[in-house]
């Protein structure tokens, strides 16, 4: 079961308060409650940009919820390296192809998180220059 975190959204209007609601999706919702406990909040902040602010553990949120002013992140990202804001890549892959952080399943996060430790890594190793395939080789 998939663990989530919430945090307020900057495109969003940031004076609507309202909390997360559940979309009324899930077929067992006592066998979906999967947001993550105060200590496990804890363990990921650091992932954040400072200031950023978490909404508590709330028993009653799913993991179908939707909100007007909070934004829901899947924890399996965090867990295995990102931080937000995420790197270029990662947002154009969101941004092109229309998914939601929390519709991303952990395998895909583990793809686009070996895809920017390749780029980075082609990035630092890569000469400055351009040159041709067969230059390099």
């Amino acid at each position: 079961m998939a663990k989530m975190i919430t945090r307020p959204s900057p495109a969003k209007n940031p004076e609507n308060n309202s909390p997360p609601r559940s979309q009324g999706l899930t077929k067992n919702p006592s066998l979906e409650l999967c947001r993550l406990t105060d200590p496990e909040i804890d363990q990921l902040r650091h992932c954040f940009p400072g200031g950023t602010i978490f909404r508590p553990f709330d028993s009653s949120m799913k993991s179908d919820c939707t909100s007007d002013a909070w934004v829901t992140f899947p924890a399996a990202p965090f867990q295995i390296g990102f931080s937000y804001p995420f790197l270029v890549f990662t947002q154009s892959f969101f941004t092109l192809i229309g998914l939601c952080y929390i519709q991303a399943m952990p395998m895909l996060w583990r793809v686009l998180f070996t895809l920017e430790q390749t780029i980075e890594h082609e990035a630092t190793t890569t000469p400055s220059t351009p040159q041709s395939h067969q230059e390099r080789h």
